[in-house]
Parts: C-alpha cells; structure tokens; sequence
C-alpha cells in the first residue's frame, strides 16, 4: 500500500487547519452582523424604522407588563339614603360639573370626585344625580378609544410583535373581549406589531342590591353603571354572600339542564331559559359559600327584570349580559350580593 511522506502530509494538513479557521472567523462575523441588525428590526416594531423618541420600550420584553389590581372594596359603595340634601355632597356634584365644562374638559377629575362623593350619605335625588353622571363621563374615559394621560384606570400600550390579545388582557385582568371593542379591531388576529392600542386596568366587579333589584357595575373600586336585574323567587331567593366568577363557566347560549324536568334545552327552545350570555359563580363568602349552579344570565323573558321571577340566579336583559360577558374576568372580578 503507498504511503504518504511524512513532510508533505504535514504541510497539507497546515493548509487544512488554516482554512478551517479562516472560515470560523468568517461565520462569527456573519452571526455578529446579523444579530446587531435583527435587533434593530425587531425593536423596531416590524416597521424597520427603529425606535422612536417617545417608544421606552423598544428592545425590551414584549410580554405586556404584570398589572396587580387593588382588592375591591365594593362594601364601603353608596351609603344609606337621608331625607334631606347633603350640602357637601351638592358642593362636590357642583365642582364636578364645573371641571366638565371647563376647556379643556377634566373628565378624570369630575369622575374621581363623583365617585367619592357616591360614598357620602345623600338623598335620593343626589345620589340619582351622581350616578347618571358617572354612567355619561363612563362613554367616554372607558367604552371609547379615547384614554387620558392622567388616567390610573386606562392606559395606552403598544402592541409588540407575538403579541395576542387574550395575553394582553390576561395581564391587565380583563377580557379580551372588550380590548376588541373599544379599540375597534375587527378581530382579534388584526392586532398589529406597532400599533397603540387603549388597555383598562381591570378587574371589574359587581354589586347586587336584592331590595332595588340593582346591578352597579365597578372598576375596580370606581362606579360605572347600574343595571336592572331579575332575582330569586320566593322560597328561591339569590343568596347573599360574595361570588367569584368561575373559570371555564363563560359560556355563549349553552345547553342548560331543567332543574324541574331534567331536560336539555338549547337556544330557541321555548322553556329556554338563558337568553345570550352564561357567566357561572362560585360562592366565596357569606351565604354564597358552597353554592353551586348559580349565575348571571340573559333572559326571553325581559319583563321578568325588576321582578322576583327567577330560580336564584341574577337575570339581565340579553344586551346587558353581553356586555357584562366583556367586563368581567374569572377568578378575579367579584359580584357581591346584598340586602
């Protein structure tokens, strides 16, 4: 068999070595020079027009930051009507309106004082007022793209690529359903990398009132509406206590199983009793602790609303339910449930 001299072998394999080094300089440049540039275009947005001067978070972690809500404290809400005005409260619904007329108008002012005022003792008349202000300003610091800058309860947060809506809404403890529809997105796979999109600082909760038929609606700890809502029938009642809502139990016009009959209904069945939206709870504290099958739901049935007509659960007129579908967030938006 031939052999290789031992010199010429040796001066071959010099040869190899270098160009194996040659070629790793090479590749470690390349990998160095795209890396440099794929952090450009990434921080970027998928613009490729880089950071801009007000974008402080451009290069950062894409994951929406983590918004850790207050504990509701829906208990110290509206207090006892009196007979008579309360001067201090007529005062407070004065300057409110006073910073609502002012140019330019202080909706997050007017709200914040409303608000507080809504915990003073007033008469009926006052407390009226206080709350169809605070539905109206309502249209317009929450359900409208528009946010304001001095607002803790929304926010402005631009979309980075991988983004998705429900992880948005996730952080901020809200629905994904409603980022939908305040920002206007058609659907949710139309979120942008770069866009500005308005956030809430959820969660919502709600109040039950079982003596006025009431629903009050909160953000966090702030007023936004009211609603009529349907209860319990005698021998039925909805029991008082704290709910949470369920994980898993939002539901869009499900099967629903007779108690009475033991039949499954389905939308459009006459005896149907659900109308739109299902939103289960859990009972929490008070009596709603260790309930079960209790829930907000629509009805077919919207002259039942104001009445005592229904099993236990707290019926809502089919479009107030939806909206409540969009408002409230399992395992952190609470209904609590008073006399």
């Amino acid at each position: 068999m031939a052999r290789y001299p031992s010199t010429s072998y040796g001066r071959q394999r010099r040869r190899t070595l270098r160009w194996i080094y040659a070629i790793s300089v090479l590749l470690i440049i390349a990998v160095v020079i795209a890396c440099i540039y794929g952090y450009r275009s990434f921080s970027g947005s998928g613009r490729g027009t880089g950071p801009t001067p007000t974008d402080t978070n451009a290069g950062k972690e894409t994951t929406p930051p983590v918004f850790v809500p207050p504990e509701p404290n829906l208990s110290k809400g509206p207090q006892e009507l009196v007979t008579e005005p309360n001067p201090e409260a007529d005062e407070l619904i004065a300057k409110a309106m006073a910073f609502i007329n002012a140019k330019p108008t202080r909706v997050i002012d007017a709200r914040d004082i409303l608000n507080d005022a809504l915990t003073m003792p007033m008469n009926k008349q006052q407390r009226t007022i206080v709350k169809k202000q605070l539905s109206g300003f309502a249209d317009k610091w929450l359900f409208s793209r528009k946010f304001f800058p001095q607002d803790k309860l929304c926010g402005s947060y631009q979309v980075k690529p991988g983004d998705q809506l429900s992880t948005i809404g996730k952080q901020h403890k809200v629905p994904w359903e409603i980022l939908l529809d305040i920002n206007k997105i058609n659907r949710p796979e139309n979120l942008r990398a770069g866009d500005r999109m308005k956030v809430i600082n959820g969660p919502f909760h709600a109040l039950v009132y079982r003596s006025t038929f009431t629903m009050d609606l909160y953000l966090q700890n702030t007023f936004v509406k009211s609603f009529k809502v349907g209860l319990g029938k005698p021998g039925m009642e909805t029991p008082t206590g704290t709910w949470i809502v369920e994980p898993g139990r939002k539901l869009v016009e499900p099967p629903w199983p007779d108690p009475e009959t033991g039949r499954i209904l389905h939308p459009g069945d006459p005896d149907y009793a659900l109308g739109s939206r299902w939103i289960g709870l859990k009972g929490i504290s008070g009596n709603a602790v260790g309930r079960s099958g209790f829930g907000i739901h629509g009805t077919k049935d919207p002259e039942t609303i104001g009445t005592a007509s229904s099993r236990g659960c707290i019926r809502l007129h089919n479009g107030d339910v939806i909206l409540m579908y969009n408002l409230l967030m399992p395992d952190f938006s609470r209904v609590e449930v008073v006399d």
